[in-house]
């Protein structure tokens, strides 16, 4: 390296000469078929059918289709079969997978090796081992349920999400999707409350819709189809920014010439390099049976999205933490980094997680699909109500369900949703709502017209009932519901427990209410009316227009809807008594369990903020201001030597430009020393965890703004060659 090639210009230069696909897996061979392709790393149900006993396989499929409980007596013929499995395809280990409050996954890897008393070596693995695993519950976050000196945990064999193998170069690992559970019995992990409210909402489902006369149902699914934004780096210029290796985002960072203005990139041409990765990611995840159907460019430069098809809600959410680590892993193997944080750069769009939710029962019908004439559909407008009350009465339990830092930077812009929480149907839906409200027929419930393009040889398109409105948080789209809030490091496991909690608790009322004015039997005129009555009361939710406009802000805050635009604000009424009774009365979290949520939250948030402050103090002090001083003394030594030759010369362009960076430098130090000061007052808060995090994101987020204000002011003005760090229009373009 020249002495006037730093390392950032070096990488540049570097990825310039590198080839197109340079970094990723050499390939032999011809791809497999994709139907042979699809699972083939999954103990499914066609894997179980095949190699357990009949009676065994029949004991297993009970459980998972209709919540029989457990027979531990099948466990040992369930493991033995798996381990066999596992062994042919190279596993030498399993592991008990679960999803800690970290919102990751956590496994501990053990081999199926066992000792005999001759010194060989035989592989086993036993029920006990399938069915229980005890890792170190201390050592997680449990927001008070554990501390370290109690450090027994559980993790419990989930039966209905299926066994899977991860390969590497050397081998593979058998992982077990598990719940996680404290010694005590209180859940730790983000499984566990979503199994028991899918469970409330089923129970609460059939319930209603056998007072509407649907006797023959006997369950209710929550289907969820999770699409993942994500950005993709070059590792090369990753490993020079401290800030995207400590937090996920970039701390710093002068907006480059061209951003997402063009909106060249959105569904644009898929490069070379990007397109060799998502093929090697889509091979992975279809071994590991997680249906990727879609793939395109996103909005901004170098973001893209994957979408799934639609799977039961509790293996949705473990596809979806699988996809995330698939998707480091392969990006890794090509020379790339993955970044999933919500706003990892300022100026474009960030990136979010839209959970699209929707109900079916055991009939194979979708609770949520309007039919061509909605107005007639009782048993839509029945869970439409449903929902509309659920979101209206906790939109607070909504909101605080995606409340994180990250999430944070992404609320209201960008074409993510904002902090207010509203719902939109479409202009057919809302007009049927409002003629049920006011009594009166309404204008068009049918489904929508041909769209004709005006061109003899394009054909005649069938159109959707309503458009779309990307602006709102929580809008139908069709036959399900799009949860836009969600970010896109998050678990979705945690937004769908609420989701189907507070659905459960809606079901639970309506039904209660018919019983009580219509008694057991089919009251269709009393089921009228109470659906009447819902959407009268709540209304206010419904809101189609613009949800970025000042205009909404104010309208929203006459109709009494909550405007909660950080995340303490949001997670600040959590564990409220009424929202405590509400969890525990449907068996979903007690007390503890919803308190101890509540302080991970918070202090997730604050522990995030504390890293970026230390990192943002870390490189403002040891890369930027020393990449200044040297661009000073660059222009101090022209203007010395300019003036040796020549006394008389005009050197006022070149003391402007040292006076701004000077300027620039005088005002980031003591930014910093604010900052510094400011995170190490807001650690000494007093108060719950709350109270910390509200501190934090008073005195720590505004100084960090003041410090970035300045640096990237600095990148401006530094010469080009000095700058150490990688430059957004490397950043976002290059790969």
């Amino acid at each position: 390296m020249t002495p006037t090639m730093n390392q950032r210009l070096a990488a540049v230069r570097a990825i310039s000469t590198e080839s197109p696909h340079s970094g990723a897996p050499e390939r032999t061979g011809t791809r497999a078929r994709l139907p042979d392709l699809f699972g083939s790393l999954v103990f499914n149900d066609h894997v179980q059918r095949a190699r357990l006993p009949k009676s065994v396989y029949a004991a297993l499929r009970r459980t998972i289709d209709v919540g029989e409980a457990l027979d531990p007596k099948i466990a040992d013929a369930v493991a033995n079969a798996m381990k066999d499995w596992a062994i042919e395809h190279g596993a030498t280990h399993f592991s008990h997978w679960f999803q800690p409050m970290t919102g990751l996954s956590a496994q501990k890897h053990d081999s199926f090796l066992t000792q005999t008393s001759d010194g060989r070596a035989i592989l086993e693995f036993s029920g006990k081992e399938l069915i229980k695993g005890e890792p170190d519950a201390s050592s997680f976050p449990s927001g008070g349920i554990r501390v370290t000196f109690e450090a027994r945990g559980y993790t419990a064999w989930d039966p209905t999400s299926p066994a899977f193998l991860r390969r590497s170069a050397n081998g593979s690992t058998l992982c077990i999707p598990t719940a996680f559970a404290s010694w005590t019995g209180e859940a730790l992990d983000m499984k566990t409350p979503l199994l028991r409210a899918c469970e409330a909402l089923s129970k609460q489902s059939v319930r209603i819709l056998h007072l509407l006369g649907e006797r023959d149902v006997s369950k209710v699914h929550v289907t969820c189809g999770v699409e993942q934004e994500y950005f993709l780096i070059e590792r090369q210029l990753f490993v020079l920014r401290p800030d995207l290796v400590a937090t996920g985002r970039s701390l710093f960072g002068a907006k480059p010439p061209k951003g997402q203005e063009l909106e060249d990139h959105y569904f644009g041409a898929i490069s070379q390099r990007v397109l060799s990765f998502m093929m090697d990611l889509e091979n992975e995840l279809w071994q590991l049976g997680i249906p990727i159907k879609t793939r395109h460019n996103e909005v901004a430069p170098s973001q893209f999205e994957l979408a799934p098809i639609f799977e039961q809600v509790t293996v949705a959410a473990d596809h979806n933490v699988l996809t995330m680590e698939v998707l480091k892993d392969v990006a890794e193997r090509h020379g790339l980094t993955c970044l999933l944080a919500e706003k990892p750069f300022a100026g474009v769009n960030g990136s979010g997680k839209h959970n699209n939710y929707s109900l079916a029962d055991d009939l194979g019908n979708n609770l949520l699909d309007p039919g061509h004439t909605p107005h007639d559909n009782l048993k839509f407008m029945v869970f439409l109500s449903a929902i509309v009350r659920a979101v209206d009465n906790h939109q607070d339990l909504l909101r605080a369900s995606v409340a994180t830092a990250g999430n944070d930077h992404r609320l209201g812009a960008n074409e993510a949703p904002p902090a207010i929480v509203s719902i939109f149907v479409g202009a057919q839906l809302e007009d049927v709502i409002l003629s049920l409200v006011e009594g009166r027929a309404p204008k068009s419930s049918t489904s929508g017209k041909e769209l004709r393009l005006g061109v003899n040889t394009l054909p005649p398109l069938p159109r959707d009932q309503s458009d779309r409105n990307r602006t709102s948080p929580f809008a139908f789209t069709g036959n399900k519901f799009e949860f836009r809030a969600v970010g896109s490091s998050q678990s979705v496991a945690w937004p769908n427990t609420i989701l189907n909690t507070i659905v459960a608790e809606s079901l639970d009322w309506m039904s209660s209410e018919i019983e009580k004015r219509g008694g057991t039997g089919y009251r269709r005129e009393v089921i009228q009316a109470l659906v009447r009555e819902i959407f009268a009361k709540h209304k206010r939710i419904l809101f189609s227009g613009d949800n970025y406009s000042q205009e909404w802000v104010q309208e929203a805050e006459r109709r009494g809807l909550f405007n909660l635009r950080d995340t303490p604000s949001a997670l600040a009424n959590v564990g409220s008594a009424a929202n405590a009774a509400l969890f525990d009365k449907f068996g979903v979290c007690n007390a503890r369990e919803l308190e101890s949520r509540s302080n991970v939250l918070n202090q997730a948030y604050v522990h995030r903020l504390s890293v970026e402050a230390l990192s943002m103090r870390d490189i403002a002090q040891t890369m930027i201001m020393p990449a200044a001083f040297q661009a000073q003394k660059r222009v101090a030594d022209s203007i010395a030597s300019v003036l040796a030759v020549n006394p008389q010369a005009d050197m006022r362009t070149q003391r402007e430009h040292l006076g701004q960076i000077t300027d620039a430098l005088n005002r980031l130090r003591p930014a910093i020393a604010e900052l510094v000061k400011a995170r190490h007052h807001a650690e000494e808060a007093k108060g719950s965890p709350n109270d910390v995090g509200r501190a934090f994101r008073e005195e720590v987020v505004p100084a960090m703004v003041k410090v970035r204000e300045q640096a990237d002011l600095i990148e401006s003005l530094v010469d080009d060659d000095l700058w150490p760090l990688p430059k957004y229009r490397e950043l976002l373009f290059l790969h």
